[in-house]
């Protein structure tokens, strides 16, 4: 089985991580917070002391990090991934990264040192991550597809080859305009539910399998609607992140994004209260504290 080197044991990473242990690869981890590593190291993977370290043993490099800086830090970095790389290795970002600037790391990686570029970003939060149901839709050359899927196999309940380098982010720019916009509707519906009297806790329940369904209704609803400020396991940051992507990229394609757009400006207003670290859930304070 080929050797993994995973960088980036966040919310996602880890799940991930513990599915490719159990699944009977050898995986080698980074991370910036080494404290991280515990659980993973519990499990069996091992600690490299730097990135050249993980470098050095592995047949793929795999990313999960947080933005498009992070990725360009610890790939092109000093000490990063591209000055350890060698030629027939394969880097594998699963990061929501800028679609344009992807395009651009992986021209850079081939020049510096050899290595080929997927982009794999995901989608299924960190319940698909932990039961392996994760959605992946990939950009790169064809047989690099091909010879990752056994690594992808244990994460994913779909793979998806979307196009060239850079195809699998725009896929995910375009999840994200869906599951941000979707988010905020939910929000404005649950206050305006629970400021007419409605027993707003049954709403999803209400609609479960009509046209108004879906993943969020069912996952983030019910805490949307008794107003609760969970533990997250995703953040109102990434999803402005991924907004703000897709504002960028319609400005470069010529293409319109008005709901987008507006979705962004609004998170961006509830981040600013402090809730950039906070579950989605807690969009609804925007109407409610309105």
């Amino acid at each position: 089985m080929m050797k993994l080197g995973f960088i980036g044991i966040g919310l996602m990473g880890q799940p991930m991580v513990l599915r490719l242990l159990a699944a009977g690869f050898d995986v080698r981890v980074w991370n910036r917070s080494p404290d991280k590593l515990e659980v993973v190291k519990a499990a069996g993977a091992t600690e490299a002391a730097t990135i050249a370290e993980l470098v050095a043993g592995v047949d793929l490099v795999l990313l999960c990090l947080a933005n498009t800086q992070v990725v360009e830090q610890l790939v092109f970095g000093k000490e990063g991934v591209a000055a350890h790389g060698r030629l027939g290795q394969l880097l594998v970002d699963f990061s929501s990264s800028d679609p344009e600037a992807t395009r651009d790391f992986a021209a850079r990686l081939q020049a510096e040192c050899g290595m080929g570029w997927v982009d794999a970003p995901v989608s299924g939060g960190v319940a698909g991550a932990e039961e392996g149901n994760l959605a992946i839709m990939c950009g790169g050359q064809a047989a690099d597809i091909e010879r990752i899927q056994p690594v992808l196999a244990p994460l994913s309940h779909r793979v998806t080859h979307m196009g060239p380098i850079g195809a699998g982010q725009v896929t995910k720019v375009c999840n994200q305009m869906i599951v941000g916009c979707n988010l905020m509707v939910l929000a404005e519906m649950m206050a305006l539910a629970k400021s007419c009297g409605v027993d707003a806790e049954k709403i999803p329940y209400a609609l479960a399998g009509g046209f108004a369904d879906s993943r969020p209704m069912q996952l983030t609803g019910p805490l949307m609607a008794t107003e609760s400020d969970p533990d997250p396991k995703w953040h109102v940051r990434t999803l402005l992140k991924d907004l703000d992507m897709a504002v960028a990229q319609s400005q470069r394609a010529g293409s319109a994004t008005p709901m987008s757009g507006l979705a962004a400006q609004l998170m961006r207003q509830h981040g600013s209260k402090g809730f950039l670290e906070r579950d989605p859930a807690t969009l609804i304070r925007l109407y409610k504290d309105a």
